[in-house]
Parts: structure tokens; C-alpha cells; sequence
């Protein structure tokens, strides 16, 4: 099957039902896919390997995902705030590409390329114009739908491959068809290259809910958009939602009183965030996703029930679980490993291993899944006693001092019940006598006073051991996110290091 079947479902049950909105463009799902059957000849006749998108959030990354599909083309969002030389090595692997958007930068960081490069409306009005000749036909098969590039950090990109098979298994596994009454609406605001934005773009249209896009956030706008589309859905990472609940918290309105469902992941949401936001907003139900590019987007969720539980609960084992991300969905396997491979009992962190058709695990350069078909996600973590997954960063994150492993989520957790400290960071800093040492970075509340570096440094040794006690100690303004709300802690290593 090909994810196309998706968009043609939708259209065919309710065919001027509206889709898709987008700076004031309404689009029905006739209308979509139409466009996209037009852009699929248009990418045909191109003779593209590719179909590339540099841009924000439109109607046009929606019509290139579908048209990319029914045309057998992989569809290649890219990360439009890349350097230079990071977005051009790019565009050399995939020539010769159709490039959807930023045509001088294109033409510019690609010359000589093969490309063909359009403006985000001369491709949608080249799609509609192409309609008339669609045939309707798609490609079959377990062709590859979407190539998303990892983000790298001391190495090249990855390209993560995600076939078409493993985007429907995800989303017939956890999508009901036509689920959504006609005034239902999803607030889409995370960037088209991240897979949490077509993951959004498949599921709502899967579940015939009208799609409210959001082609760069800011609170204001979407609190703006959020009222005036009536939104019942959204999806936020926590430094979204921490930004909306802030200009919330100064004054700012709107009538957000449809708001039934808030859906948030990408990121560590700290506890008191969600405690207040589910003070802030009692009538919508909160669910924590966690998912990675190589499984087709979420495989584990900490659902509404869950979150009433918890934040109602004085137990603090129960309390805690609105730190986890919950359970695996039924349709996916997760193990927790040790450095060797080996399944680790309940409570035991380690690094979380995956299985499930939604499962990829694929790189255009090779596969990283076993021989039983297990992903290692390279993310770390444990299971409590009742299949809780709770995230401690990533593997490679791990702070080896003297050759005892560290993770920097228990010193984090430990930080974070200072009442004093908004936000915390603990990496690995070079050390003559250990190796690797502990260092820390914390911004402070508002209306508090900074905490002394002994009175945090006792914190830590009174309730972890004196070996997670940091050698290094920094105040910041805030910490260096990404815009998907992911800490990027090569960049708190730099500063700690200096």
C-alpha cells in the first residue's frame, strides 16, 4: 500500500469536507488531493529522484508529501535553518531533487546540481494546473515514502528512511478512520522536517480532522489561531507550551474553550510544567508521545487517565509517572539493554531497544536493526514495575568519571527540587584527574535568589553519591534548545568546557 491511500480515503468518504487550513486558504480533502495528483505528474515528468522541501509549514508540504508518494518519489523535508554548508551538503545527496521553496538559496548553495526549484506557490499552481491530466494511479509496493536527515553532531547526517509500510503500520495502529466529528480541528506547529509534523499531517487526515497549520510559532500566534479555528487538538513541545502558559500567565486571552486534547513530546518536560498546565487547562485531555524519525513517530504514550491519576496522586511513585512517557502502544515490543545486549530487569537503566512493524531502523547507508529486528534507540532509560518508561537522555550522554558511568538525569531530577532552579543540564567536562567530570548548567526562577555553588553542590551529595558532585558549576539566562525543544547539550559541553 501506498500512504496515498490515506489522503484518497478521506476524499472519497467526505470528499468538500475541509482539510486543510493555511494562511486563510481553506482546502477541502477533494481539493487536496487533486493537488497532489497534479503534482505527482508534475514530479514524473521532472525526472526527480527526489522531492525536497525548504521551507515552513504550508499547504505545499502537504501536497508534496502525497504527491511525492503517488509519483513513487521519496519526499525529503529539510531543515531550512541549517547553516550554508550543512543545508548544501544536503542538496548534493539528493540530486537531482525537485526543491519546493526557498529558490535563491537553492539555486545558490546547488548550482549545477540537476535541481528544479520552485517557489512554494508556483508549485502548488503548477499541481493544480497539472490536475486535469492525473490518472489517479499510484506506485505500489514497499518503496521508501520519506527520507528525514538526522541531525549530526561530530558526523555527516544520517538519512533516515521511513517506507510506506511502516508509516501505515503506524497509523492504521493507532488511528480509527473518520474518527473526527466535522468541527474538529488539530493545530499543527512543529516544523514539516521533523517526522512529529507528518506524523500530524497522516493521522489527522486519517481521522478526517480539519488540519489548522501554524507555519512558524510563536505563543501569540498560536494562542491567535487556537481561538479563531475553534482548535480541539494540538501539538506542543514543552518549550512551546512553557512559552504559551508564560504569555498566558502576563495577561494573554483566547477562547480556547474547544480545547479537548493536548498532545506534547520531543523534549524532558520538567513536572511542574505539566502540573501547571493541567491546572491551566482542566478541560483538555493531556497525552506525553515519545517517539524517534526511525519508528514512524510515537511508539510509547502517557495518556489522559494517566495524567489525571498522577497529578491528583500524593503517592510520589505514582506522582512521578507524569515524568515518564508512559507505555508502549500494543502494536510495538521495548527492552531495556545493557552495554552488551543484554535484557536488563525492571527499575535497571539502560539503553531502550524497540521492535514493530512501524519500526524502520533503515538508513540510506545501512540498517541498524539486529537480526530479531530490535532498533537500538540510543536513548536511555528504565520500565517501573508496572511497564512505565521513563527517559534518562540519551546513551551517548552518559558521564564516564574514572570509568563509573553517570547519568545525568538523576543529577538533573535531584537539581530540579531546588525551589530556586527553572531548568538544569548536566554533562560530561574534561578532567585531568578523572577523566570526564560532572558540570552543571541552571537557570534560575524569576523572584528567586541564586543558590550558592556549595548549598547545590551539598544537594547533590546528600541525596546521590559524592561522585556525581560537578566539578563545574554555571548560571545562564536559559539553556540552548532546538526549536523542537530538544537540549542540545554539545553546546552546554562548550560552554562548560571553555
Amino acid at each position: 500500500m501506498n500512504i496515498s491511500l490515506i489522503l484518497q480515503m478521506a476524499a472519497d468518504a467526505d470528499p468538500e469536507r475541509i482539510g486543510l487550513v493555511c494562511d486563510g486558504r481553506r482546502w477541502s480533502y477533494s481539493a487536496l488531493l487533486r493537488a497532489a495528483q497534479g503534482a505527482a505528474v508534475n514530479i514524473a515528468n521532472s525526472g526527480c529522484s527526489h522531492v525536497a522541501l525548504l521551507d515552513e509549514s504550508s499547504e505545499a508540504a502537504a501536497i508534496a508529501l502525497f504527491g511525492a508518494a503517488i509519483a513513487g518519489v521519496p519526499y525529503v523535508p529539510l531543515n531550512y535553518r541549517l547553516a550554508d554548508a550543512d543545508l548544501a551538503a544536503l542538496l548534493g545527496r539528493i540530486a537531482p531533487a525537485c526543491v519546493i521553496g526557498d529558490v535563491e538559496r537553492s539555486n545558490r548553495l546547488s548550482p549545477g546540481s540537476g535541481h528544479e526549484c520552485l517557489s512554494r506557490a508556483d508549485f502548488v499552481a503548477a499541481a493544480e494546473a497539472a490536475a486535469e491530466a492525473a490518472t489517479g494511479e499510484e506506485k505500489e509496493g514497499e518503496g521508501i515514502a520519506v527520507q528525514i536527515f538526522t541531525s549530526g553532531t561530530t558526523a555527516a547526517p544520517k538519512a533516515a528512511l521511513l517506507r510506506h509500510s511502516n508509516l501505515l503500520s503506524y497509523i492504521l495502529g493507532t488511528v480509527e478512520f473518520g474518527s473526527a466529528s466535522e468541527d474538529e480541528a488539530a493545530l499543527v506547529c512543529v516544523p514539516p522536517y521533523h517526522i512529529a509534523g507528518i506524523a500530524a499531517l497522516l493521522s489527522s487526515i486519517y481521522a478526517m480532522r480539519r488540519i489548522a497549520l501554524l507555519p512558524s510559532f510563536d505563543p501569540d500566534s498560536w494562542l491567535a489561531l487556537a481561538g479563531s479555528e475553534r482548535a480541539t487538538n494540538a501539538f506542543v513541545v514543552p518549550t512551546m507550551l512553557a512559552r504559551i502558559i508564560a504569555r498566558m500567565d502576563e495577561g494573554a486571552s483566547a477562547d480556547l474553550s474547544a480545547l479537548q486534547a493536548i498532545a506534547y513530546g520531543g523534549g524532558r518536560m520538567p513536572l511542574e510544567l505539566i502540573d501547571r498546565a493541567l491546572e491551566l487547562f482542566p478541560q483538555a485531555n493531556f497525552t506525553n508521545a515519545y517517539g524517534l524519525t526511525e519508528t514512524s513517530s510515537t511508539i510509547a504514550l502517557l495518556g489522559p487517565e494517566d495524567h489525571r491519576i498522577a497529578h491528583a496522586s500524593t503517592d510520589p511513585a505514582v506522582h512521578s509517572r507524569l515524568g515518564s512517557v508512559g507505555r508502549p502502544l500494543p502494536t510495538v515490543e521495548i527492552e531495556i539493554r545493557d552495554d552488551e545486549g543484554r535484557p536488563l530487569p525492571t527499575g535497571e537503566r539502560g539503553e531502550i531497544y524497540v521492535r514493530g512493524e512501524q519500526v524502520s531502523g533503515e538508513y540510506r547507508e545501512r540498517s541498524a536493526l539486529d537480526a530479531d529486528g530490535w532498533f537500538p534507540t540510543r536513548d536511555a532509560g528504565w520500565l517501573d514495575e508496572d511497564g512505565y518508561l521513563f527517559l534518562a537522555g540519551r546513551a551517548d550522554d552518559v558521564i564516564v568519571r574514572g570509568g563509573e558511568n553517570i547519568s545525568p538525569g538523576e543529577i538533573e531530577d535531584v537539581l530540579m527540587s531546588h525551589p530556586a532552579i527553572a531548568d538544569v543540564a548536566a554533562v560530561g567536562v574534561p578532567s585531568t584527574e578523572w577523566g570526564e567530570a560532572v558540570g552543571i548548567a541552571v537557570t534560575i526562577r524569576p523572584g528567586h535568589q541564586k543558590p550558592g555553588e556549595d548549598e547545590l553542590r551539598k544537594l547533590i551529595r546528600d541525596r546521590l553519591r559524592s561522585s556525581r558532585v560537578p566539578e563545574r558549576i554555571v548560571i545562564l539566562d536559559a539553556l540552548p534548545y532546538n526549536e523542537m525543544g530538544k537540549l542540545l547539550r554539545r553546546e552546554v559541553r562548550k560552554l562548560l568546557s571553555d
